[in-house]
């Protein structure tokens, strides 16, 4: 086996394939608590260079952690017999996020799209060189940046960390044939389809309907079954991507709960530990057994029910899609300050009676600001790129209007300073609220401007107003899905 990996290293094919659903085998052993079983499979952890990430990056946290988890879509190497993209370059079909809680009692897996407008930042490429800025396209379109077989996670992991305003603490990028190994380890998963499937959807190009592939309602799939399960998009629900993100979100609960409920013990957990670790290849910070079991035994009480799935709130724009603000922006605002999707706090720190309705005499001034009815502009007045997007996410969450953003006319601004025009003292003085350290100063400038200084590059969150949220949007909320839902339950897949 060890040597069957080197020779595939040696081809540049290891390790980063497709996977319809990427990131079942490391979220399921987190989630199950199997991280003892690393103990035994150092040799097994592929890692990758993490050179390409970037240094302008937000800042960590001390509650939730961020595991960024993605699969590429090509044929190369023993993928070439299980289906999955075509070329040799690799190519992010699946994302997701996974946020979880500084109680360590609770995680959500945010999946992204892979036809999402975003912005990527400026990337390593192959030749050593860092590439311009790209505006406004696809997001799977970061893993393709240096055109390579084994793809570009570091690039991902730059435009996520744009994107959300979240560190990504890990980065992994799974196998495809693990995943086949891993179902058949659990001895299957328990799906359900809202109606038959036939081999021309599984590969729409066939110039007939073929073979029943699927019957309709209940059976259990596993190995290639379940490949093709994941993989499928045409024949059910409306055919869409953001169905299929669905369909993968119900059968990672499904496999997650069939894990629960085969027992964890040695016997059970083994299997599944080899599996997910010849399935993965990790960032360097996850890149030994010893790291593997510390993060896996940290999630050991996240139950079923408090593993949740979303999506980023998205609408179509054209053949592709647009994510929509402000929604997703209070959806990272929440995560960041380890708010759970109904609203709960789950960071793990004790109560001080700070919650807005009595026993704090500094609850008032720590609560969320409120900008309904006041409209800012927003300049960066720094050298980290990406700032004034950024912040924008954050005054829009907090239902300020945004008129402008741009580049102030000097970067050299250490603290944030809101600008106000006359009669706007108070308004400015509310925006301020947001940025720890900022000032608010007179000008006869009409309006409100907001110039960003380095101090909240260093810390986008410090300011007692900056605190998330309560609750999630209810688009994001009510469209959550749990680890111990019914794989039956709301079959429409979009």
């Amino acid at each position: 086996m060890a040597g069957r990996r080197k020779a595939a290293a040696s081809r540049g094919a290891v390790r980063l394939r497709r996977t319809a659903l990427v990131g079942t085998s490391f979220m399921v052993l987190l989630v199950a608590g199997a991280g003892w079983a690393y103990l035994k499979l150092g040799g097994s952890i592929d890692t990758f260079s993490a050179d390409g990430i970037s240094d302008n990056r937000p800042p960590g946290s001390a509650q939730g952690q961020n595991v960024l988890v993605i699969g590429s879509d090509s044929r190369s190497g023993d993928n070439s017999g299980l289906g999955g993209g075509t070329g040799e370059v690799g190519r992010s079909d699946t994302a997701f996020l996974l946020h979880v809680y500084g109680d360590r009692e609770h995680a959500v897996a945010v999946s992204i799209p892979r036809d999402s407008l975003v912005d990527i930042p400026p990337c390593k490429g192959r030749d050593g060189e860092w590439t311009e800025p790209q505006h406004r396209v696809m997001f799977n379109s970061a893993f393709t940046v240096g055109e390579t077989a084994e793809g570009n996670p570091a690039c991902t992991q730059n435009t996520v960390e744009q994107l959300t305003g979240l560190r990504v603490d890990h980065t992994i990028v799974v196998d495809f044939v693990g995943f086949s190994a891993l179902t058949s380890a659990v001895g299957g998963v328990p799906v359900c389809l809202p109606n038959d499937v036939y081999q021309r959807d599984l590969s729409p190009k066939r110039p007939t309907r073929g073979e029943k592939i699927f019957s309709k309602g209940r059976q259990t799939v596993s190995g290639q079954r379940a490949l093709d399960y994941v993989r499928l998009r045409h024949g059910i629900g409306d055919g869409s991507d953001i169905g299929r993100i669905k369909r993968q979100q119900a059968f990672v609960a499904a496999l997650i709960k069939k894990v629960k409920s085969n027992g964890l013990n040695p016997t059970t957990l083994l299997p599944l530990a080899n599996a997910a670790t010849d399935a993965m290849t990790v960032d360097p910070g996850l890149g030994s057994a010893d790291k593997l079991l510390s993060f896996a035994l940290s999630m050991k009480n996240v139950d079923l029910h408090n593993t949740k799935f979303v999506t980023v709130p998205w609408r179509y724009e054209g053949p592709r899609v647009a994510i929509v603000e402000p929604d997703a922006g209070a959806l990272w605002a929440a995560l960041k300050a380890d708010r759970t999707i109904d609203g709960k706090d789950a960071s793990g720190k004790k109560s001080d009676g700070g919650d807005g309705k009595g026993g704090n005499p500094g609850a008032a001034a720590n609560a969320p600001v409120s900008g309904r009815g006041i409209s800012v502009a927003v300049y960066n007045g720094t050298t980290t790129p990406g700032l004034a997007a950024q912040a924008t996410e954050l005054l829009r969450s907090r239902e300020f209007t945004v008129t402008t953003t741009g580049t102030a006319s000097s970067q050299d601004h250490a603290t944030t300073v809101v600008e106000y025009g006359p009669g706007l003292r108070e308004q400015a003085e509310t925006t301020a609220r947001l940025f720890a350290g900022a000032g608010a100063v007179e000008s006869t400038t009409p309006g409100i401007q907001v110039i960003l200084g380095t101090s909240y590059a260093q810390n986008p969150t410090a300011a007692p107003g900056a605190t998330a949220p309560t609750t999630v949007p209810p688009t994001v909320a009510d469209e959550g899905r749990s680890a111990d839902d019914d794989p039956c339950a709301n079959l429409s897949y979009g």
